[in-house]
């Protein structure tokens, strides 16, 4: 495993749990407002942490922190990542997986081999505008079938979509929403500036128009949330 960043302890990536999160390092994304650049641009340079360090972790605290999110960069690019979520399931450990949805193979494999317990997938724009948010070419077949899949597999799960003024507009939002109609849960994340974004320059909405956001939206999901603003 490529794993380049761990917190031991965090109240917030795992929705409702103290959790540790593992941060696995390189992406097939290129998103320019991202808040984890160097694990997209740098990973290579950054030193590694051993899958030893990480389950000997688990191990100590198994009991207090039962709760571990996996992301990144882009987790399923990890070729033996379904091998490292299996050494994790050894203990009574719940595992959220954060993913951009482009490898729905790994994603359902790992599903039903009973390895995690909670979907957390981006939603980068609305369909039209995917490969210009995250600068790079897409499948967007690959994205619909990680959505279609996700939304009824039966895993608890949540989509969700940093929003950004130079890429957000009400129309993508609304387009957004028709396209995960019906889903369970929908959070729309402010935009919070960071050092180690791809490229700097960008800038969050006001409040009052994530709640128009919302409000748009609302109609399409069973819940609708802000994330991001006290």
């Amino acid at each position: 495993m490529n794993i380049k960043g761990f917190t031991k302890t965090t109240l917030l990536d795992y929705p409702g749990h103290i959790a540790s999160t593992i941060f696995t390092g390189g992406c097939n994304f290129n998103c320019p407002y991202c808040h984890n650049g160097d694990l997209v641009t740098a990973h290579k340079d950054m030193d590694n942490i051993t899958e030893k360090r990480i389950l000997a972790h688990i191990k100590k605290r198994c009991g207090i922190i039962n709760y571990i999110c996996i992301s990144g960069g882009e987790p399923t690019l990890q070729p033996d990542l379904i091998s490292f979520l299996q050494k994790i399931k050894e203990y009574p450990i719940k595992i959220k997986l954060d993913t951009n949805g482009t490898n729905p193979s790994l994603i359902k494999s790992a599903y039903e081999k009973d390895l995690i317990d909670y979907i957390a997938m981006d939603i980068k724009n609305s369909k039209d505008k995917y490969a210009l948010t995250v600068d790079r070419k897409i499948n967007i077949n690959d994205i619909e079938e990680s959505v279609d899949y996700i939304k009824t597999c039966g895993i608890d799960y949540e989509f969700r979509t940093t929003v950004i003024k130079e890429f957000h507009t009400t129309h993508d939002i609304v387009s957004i929403g028709e396209w995960l109609n019906g889903s369970k849960r929908f959070f729309i994340q402010q935009y919070v500036e960071s050092d180690k974004q791809i490229k700097q320059g960008f800038h969050a909405h006001s409040h009052e128009t994530l709640m128009n956001f919302k409000n748009h939206v609302e109609p399409y999901f069973e819940s609708v949330s802000i994330r991001g603003v006290d």
